[in-house]
């Protein structure tokens, strides 16, 4: 007797570790976010075969974001599918991405996992399941190398994150819920496939005759992650294969210091307090620590964490180390950081 093909038995088998580790178990439901490709259908049917085993509860949410024509179509194929894997829940989420100061990307993802959220405490789940294989995680190590975004950054997207915190629109016109930062509580959010392959995940549905949708955005270069992952083609062709291994291991070896020094950092944040802060007080810092201070203050503050790259930081920490009396600081989210009086504050941007 055979058993599964090996890109299914790979999918499974990080699964099956992922929801052991973070503590899953009878009476428990995940939700898994499904887009209808190739890497979250390959993550749903692990997960359809997986949990039953730890008597999990299931369930799919599909998030339509309405940017395509047909995109409502494709959202029903999707949830059909994870229906016929035995998924216990199949639902579509529909959500409106409006435009921002941070891109039409940025926006949808925001809008994404503040849909994930809300399903999850609809459903009363435990965790997310997201769909990132080895390629994403290399694609967002490669992306923060080239913007100079700092060690953090280049840390990658992490297997496990608790009490992951969503992004509403930044400008004016925020979502109904409010605006800024929202924390979704103790809700987990798992990336089982981290260690498994783009290629792996298509061989698994190919295995499982899954139909995956094939997002006609993925070959359109207007988007900065079509041409990172181009990038990244290029440079396994001319390098050689393990770049894309390369990288991810890079973000898993630097991982655990960075979180060291940034648990060390929020201790701080939390010491300065919300949105003001005493110039003496950050300029006593070492330099090190106060860079990850001030990421940590913009963070609270409402800056979007991706957003803010090694030249926000500079320019923030110049209002302490290099003063002459320059204008407020934009940053990402609709913000500005000011210094008056000995004090370092951050505020709503003023619209001219």
């Amino acid at each position: 007797m055979t058993g599964p093909h090996p890109a299914v038995a790979a999918c499974r088998r990080q699964v099956r570790a992922a929801l052991s580790e973070a503590g899953m178990g009878a009476g428990r439901t995940v939700l898994i976010a499904v887009s209808g490709g190739a890497d979250s259908l390959a993550l749903a049917a692990a997960v359809a075969f997986e949990a039953p085993k730890l008597r999990i509860t299931t369930v799919a949410i599909v998030v339509d974001h309405q940017l395509q024509a047909g995109s409502g179509e494709v959202a029903l194929r999707a949830t059909e599918q994870c229906r016929d894997l035995g998924v216990d829940h199949a639902q579509v989420r529909t959500v409106e991405v409006a435009a921002t100061g941070d891109g039409p990307e940025a926006a949808a993802r925001w809008e994404r996992y503040a849909a994930l959220a809300d399903a999850a405490a609809s459903y009363g789940a435990s965790a997310v399941l997201l769909g990132h294989t080895r390629d994403d995680q290399a694609e967002t190590v490669l992306l923060a190398l080239a913007r100079g975004s700092g060690p953090r950054a280049v840390t990658g997207m992490a297997p496990v994150a608790f009490g992951l915190e969503t992004q509403s629109r930044s400008s004016a016109a925020a979502r109904p819920t409010g605006g800024g930062t929202r924390p979704v509580g103790d809700l987990v959010w798992l990336r089982p496939l981290l260690d498994v392959t783009r290629a792996q995940t298509h061989a698994a549905c190919a295995a499982l005759r899954l139909e995956p949708w094939h997002d006609p955005h993925n070959g359109d270069p207007r988007y900065l992650r079509v041409r990172v992952r181009r990038a990244l083609t290029d440079l396994e062709d001319d390098i050689g294969p393990g770049v894309v291994a390369g990288l991810a291991r890079t973000a898993d070896l630097i991982r655990e210091d960075l979180t060291f020094l940034d648990d060390w950092a929020a201790q701080r944040a939390d010491e300065l307090g919300a949105t003001s802060w005493p110039v003496d007080a950050l300029s006593a810092l070492p330099t090190p620590l106060r860079t990850r201070v001030w990421r940590e203050l913009l963070r609270r503050a409402g800056a979007p964490s991706a957003s803010v790259g090694k030249v926000h930081i500079d320019a923030v920490d110049a209002l302490v180390t290099r003063w002459h009396g320059q204008q407020p600081i934009h940053v990402p989210g609709g913000l500005q950081v000011r210094r008056d009086a000995g004090l370092i504050e951050v505020e709503a941007r003023r619209v001219q």
